[in-house]
C-alpha cells in the first residue's frame, strides 16, 4: 500500500483539454477590450508575483495556457513546485504577444492561486505536525476535473494523497453498510469486509471508517489495512491507540479522520495515529494572492 510520490513534475500534456476549456469559458479569443486597444503585433514582457508568502504549485501549467493563445509565448520560471514563495518574490515570466498575455492572465492566475493556496494550506497542517511524526493525508473532496492537480498541490505542500478515486482501494464507509444491509455496527462492517475481500482483486488496499471502539474491536480481529477512526474525540483515540499496540504484528494503521482542524491536528497526532485526513486542504483552502505585472509592450 503505497503512497503516491511526494512530488512529481506535472505531465503537463494531460492538462491541455482544461486549459483550453478554461481558456474558452474566459472568453479569451474574443477579447473585446484588447482587440479595442492593444495594437495587434504588440509584443510584452510580464511577470506573476506573489503579493504574499506561500507555497509554489502548479507553475507548468502557465507556459501551455499562454502558448494556447501564443504559440511564440516564452515563460521563464523563477520558482519551482514545492518551494516556499516570500512575499514579493517572481514566480515566473512571459514573453510574447501583449494580447494573448492579457487575455489568458485571469485564466493563469485563477488556477495559480487556486494550486498555490491547496499547498500553502497543507504546508500549515504538515508543519503543525512535524514534531509527532503523523503524515498528513488528503481526501476525495476536490474540486471536479481538477482532482489530479489538488492531490499534486498537497504534495507540494509536504502531504500525502489518498487513493486517487474510487477503483484505488476499497474504502468501507457507514452509507456502505446502509445501502448493503439497512444497517450499521460491528457485524455490518465484518460483513462488509468478507465482501471486500472476496470481490477484489487480490492486493487491493482495505480501508474501514469506524465511529465507535465497539466498531473498532469488531474491525481490528480482520486485519484490514487502515482504520479510519470517523469523528473520535481525543480520550477515544488514545483508547483505540491502546488497542492496536496490543496487537502482534502487522497492525493496521490508525488514522483520524472527520473535523480536524488546525488548532486540534497536533493534538491527534499526539494521540498516536500515524495518519490524518482532512478534506479542508483542497476544498477550503484561500487562494494564494498572485498578480501579473505588465512591464509594458513594444509595437
Amino acid at each position: 500500500m503505497d503512497d503516491l510520490a511526494p512530488l512529481a513534475a506535472l505531465e503537463v500534456a494531460r492538462y491541455l483539454p482544461l486549459l483550453r476549456a478554461a481558456l474558452a469559458e474566459d472568453g479569451a479569443s474574443h477579447d473585446l477590450t484588447v482587440a479595442a486597444i492593444v495594437p495587434e503585433g504588440a509584443m510584452a514582457t510580464a511577470d506573476i508575483v506573489a503579493k504574499e508568502a506561500g507555497v509554489a504549485a502548479g507553475l507548468a501549467l502557465a507556459a501551455p495556457c499562454f502558448q494556447l493563445l501564443d504559440p511564440q509565448a516564452r515563460v521563464e520560471q523563477h520558482a519551482h513546485d514545492g518551494e516556499d514563495l516570500a512575499a514579493g518574490e517572481r514566480l515566473l515570466t512571459v514573453k510574447g504577444g501583449a494580447r494573448a498575455i492579457l487575455s489568458a492572465e485571469r485564466t493563469v492566475l485563477n488556477l495559480l492561486r487556486h494550486l498555490c493556496g491547496v499547498a500553502t494550506h497543507t504546508r500549515t497542517f504538515v508543519e503543525a505536525l512535524l514534531a509527532t511524526g503523523a503524515r498528513l493525508y488528503d481526501t476525495r473532496k476536490t474540486t471536479p476535473g481538477l482532482r489530479e492537480l489538488e492531490k499534486h498541490a498537497v504534495r507540494c505542500g509536504g502531504g500525502f494523497n489518498h487513493r486517487m478515486g474510487l477503483a484505488d482501494a476499497c474504502m468501507v464507509k457507514d452509507n456502505h453498510l446502509y445501502a448493503a444491509f439497512g444497517r450499521s455496527g460491528p457485524a455490518a462492517l465484518v460483513e462488509a469486509i468478507l465482501r471486500c475481500r472476496a470481490a477484489a482483486p487480490d492486493g487491493t488496499p482495505l480501508y474501514v471508517e469506524v465511529e465507535t471502539l465497539e466498531e473498532l474491536e469488531a474491525v481490528l480481529a480482520q486485519r484490514v489495512d487502515v482504520v479510519m477512526l470517523d469523528g473520535f474525540d481525543l480520550g477515544d483515540v488514545r483508547r483505540a491507540v491502546k488497542l492496536v499496540r496490543a496487537l502482534p504484528p502487522p497492525r493496521p494503521l490508525l488514522e483520524a479522520t472527520g473535523g480536524v482542524t488546525l488548532e486540534t491536528v497536533e493534538a491527534y497526532a499526539a494521540a498516536g495515529v500515524q495518519r490524518i485526513s482532512v478534506g479542508a486542504i483542497t476544498h477550503s483552502a484561500p487562494a494564494l494572492d498572485l498578480s501579473l505585472r505588465l512591464r509594458g509592450s513594444t509595437a
